[in-house]
């Protein structure tokens, strides 16, 4: 080889006619360029299209009651009003990768037996004394508490009342719908009888697995909890207890997450959940998470500012952070409890969950 020879020369950059000629050309073969679109595939950060958005339920309410008189619980499967975010209509998504809605059960209804591979929570926003029943096992429902139904296992749902008192309840659903909609891998089923037949009595799994220890021959193997209702009222004790004893986190406050007892994991494969307590006169630091959360007000009233918006929230209000949203939250007057869930153990379990800490020193 002569190393005096010249290289050749680098042809020169087709003007944009020919471009758009070649795109075309290879458009009929389902090619398309990458040189095109890498920006926006690989961003230099989340760009989610989801914007914040809160949801008043002094709103809501009138509306959930007004459907009861439009369509049954049992003719409408589920009787919920979609919370879909403002930027994503027609997806029935609060979050790319999580669905949300407000479910309501009226005094003697009973929402029909079925199952799906979609896993499901349901956080108690208003009334008490309805119940669901999970593989065989009821639970009585209370504002606050936390239930799970795993990924097909059966549930219905119904509403007999409590201590005499029959009266609405409505809680927060919240799946991962769109995540396996995402893998195109959802399947459901609907029972032969319209309420399951109870094999065990109510709370049987808190009692086996609630309490710090688990019974030496057991058969749970399933990624969800075992422990399907975790009760607001030893929740709400512990954030008390921390409240008393320690300072609350410049970012967070007094912040648990909920665990599968089996595992120290999330108590759901797809969608972690915690419950935060922002004590009278926390002025929190700025943050974020990739993660896009959706958060319902359980106690008190505040301020979440996300992405540079003001959200004024009050009790059983809804409101959603997107990937990688600044915020920053308060609570000037009173005590705020908040319960939250995400796709965060997806995320996790991937190795790209990503958190900043801002306002740091």
């Amino acid at each position: 080889m002569n190393p005096t020879a010249q290289k050749p020369a680098a042809p020169a950059p087709a003007n944009a006619a020919e471009r758009r000629d070649y795109y075309e050309r290879i458009r009929p073969l389902s090619l398309t360029p990458l040189w095109e679109s890498l920006h926006a595939l690989v961003p230099r950060e989340p760009a989610t299209p989801c914007v914040p958005a809160l949801w008043r339920y002094d709103e809501i309410r009138p509306l959930l009651m007004e459907s009861a008189a439009l369509i049954t619980a049992e003719e409408a499967v589920r009787r919920v009003l979609v919370l879909e975010n403002p930027a994503l209509p027609g997806s029935s998504s609060i979050t790319q990768s999580i669905y949300a809605g407000l479910q309501l059960i009226m005094p003697g209804e009973v929402a029909p037996s079925h199952r799906h591979v979609q896993s499901a929570l349901r956080f108690i926003v208003d009334g008490k004394g309805a119940y669901t029943t999970v593989g065989g096992e009821r639970t009585t429902m209370y504002p606050g508490d936390f239930i799970i139904t795993p990924s097909w296992a059966w549930h219905d749902h119904g509403n007999e009342g409590v201590g005499g008192t029959v009266e609405p309840v409505v809680w927060l659903d919240g799946l991962d719908i769109p995540m396996l909609r995402f893998f195109d891998a959802g399947f459901a089923e609907n029972d032969d009888a319209k309420v399951q037949h109870v094999v065990r009595p109510e709370g049987n799994s808190l009692a086996r697995f609630g309490h710090n220890m688990v019974p030496v021959r057991h058969d749970h193997v399933s990624a969800t909890s075992p422990i399907f209702n975790y009760p607001y009222v030893r929740s709400r004790e512990a954030l008390a207890l921390l409240q008393k004893q320690e300072a609350p986190d410049a970012w967070l406050g007094h912040k648990l997450r909920y665990i599968n007892p089996l595992t120290g994991g999330a108590p759901m494969p797809t969608i972690g959940t915690q419950l935060q307590l922002l004590p009278k006169g926390f002025a929190g630091k700025t943050h974020r998470a990739t993660d896009g959360t959706v958060y319902s007000v359980v106690e008190g009233r505040g301020i979440a500012e996300i992405a540079g918006r003001r959200f004024e929230f009050g009790p059983r209000d809804t409101f959603v952070v997107p990937s990688w949203a600044p915020l920053r939250l308060s609570a000037p007057g009173e005590d705020v409890v908040l319960f939250s869930f995400s796709d965060r153990p997806v995320q996790q379990a991937m190795g790209i969950l990503r958190e900043a800490f801002l306002d740091e020193a």
